[in-house]
């Protein structure tokens, strides 16, 4: 991020005289999910199957601090202050597929507007964990055409026109709106998104969930950018993505170190092993710290790993 917009962002939000803060994380109870979340999280507050954590849901309570007990939805305006439309703008989970998720799409900022929404669903996939042969379904074969997902969905035959990549523990997937998509079983995905959960289920195995069919066909996209990324070393983390809509990067902390971390524009530090503290607010494996601020100090007194989500300013 340049001075320039590191200076804007720290204007823009120092004005609110917020300080980094700790989210508890929302559990989201699945069809595909799972009842243990270990070694990620002890407890999750019930015995129902559990697909998803999220980390920055606007229902996610402040832990501790000038705001304890507050939500992020409270203070999302303060934390974007000018450069968003009142929502935190991005929506980071953790998913726990014990089973297939649904083959499903998203629209785009565009289509989402006309629908009367604030935005649509752009999002990436981070492997954390993958069992041997573990896969995800990203895209539709070459030559597909959307008459043909239509008779496939009538058909249930839709998975067999769908790209399937294998994952292993780092991978980094790009999944652009309008992308026909599907997790599979046997991995933990840490998920950066745009704040948006419109999802339209196109396909979902004969389980007894609403289909929006018609509305799924009319955003899907034949051909995408959806893909696995490479990751770009960059001196003291690694790049794992870079677009329009958020830039991730994954930090290995040794033991006893500490440095200055700018936050290129709003966004969150989530722990992934080990724990931290941004300034003096602590974080562990699975624990996401908003940050409020154009740049704060990071230690860790045994070492840990994080990721820095931001949505790029300017």
């Amino acid at each position: 991020m340049t001075t320039t917009n590191q200076t804007q962002a720290t204007r823009l939000t120092n004005n609110y005289n917020l300080s980094p803060f700790r989210l508890k994380p929302v559990f989201a109870k699945r069809v595909w999910g799972k009842t243990d979340l270990r070694p990620w999280f002890e407890e999750t507050g019930t015995t129902e199957k559990v697909g998803e954590a999220w980390l920055t849901g606007p229902e996610c309570v402040i832990d501790g601090g000038a705001e304890n007990g507050r939500t992020l939805g409270d203070l999302a305006g303060q934390c974007v202050g000018s450069l968003g439309d009142g929502d935190f703008p991005l929506l980071v989970k953790l998913l726990f597929p014990s089973d297939k998720l649904s083959v499903q799409v998203h629209p785009d900022d565009e289509e989402a507007k006309k629908l009367g929404l604030p935005r649509g669903k752009t999002e990436c996939w981070y492997v954390l964990e993958a069992d041997p042969g573990a896969t995800v379904a990203c895209g539709l074969k070459s030559g597909v055409e959307l008459a043909d997902v239509e008779r496939a969905i009538r058909d249930q035959t839709l998975e067999s026109l769908l790209v399937y990549l294998p994952v292993t523990r780092g991978d980094m997937v790009f999944v652009d709106a309008g992308t026909v998509h599907a997790i599979g079983p046997g991995v933990v995905l840490l998920e950066v998104q745009q704040n948006s959960d419109v999802t339209y289920r196109l396909y979902d195995y004969g389980r007894p969930r609403e289909l929006h069919v018609e509305a799924g066909l009319a955003v899907v996209k034949l051909h995408t950018q959806a893909g696995k990324i490479t990751a770009k070393p960059n001196g003291q983390f690694s790049r794992l993505i870079q677009s329009k809509y958020f830039v991730v990067d994954r930090f290995e902390v040794a033991a006893g170190q500490a440095f200055e971390l700018p936050m290129d524009g709003v966004g969150c530090v989530v722990g992934l092993r080990g724990a931290g503290a941004v300034n003096e607010v602590t974080f562990a494996a699975g624990q996401a710290i908003v940050v409020p601020v154009g740049s704060v100090t990071l230690t860790s007194r045994d070492g840990a790993s994080f990721v820095r989500c931001c949505v790029p300013v300017g």
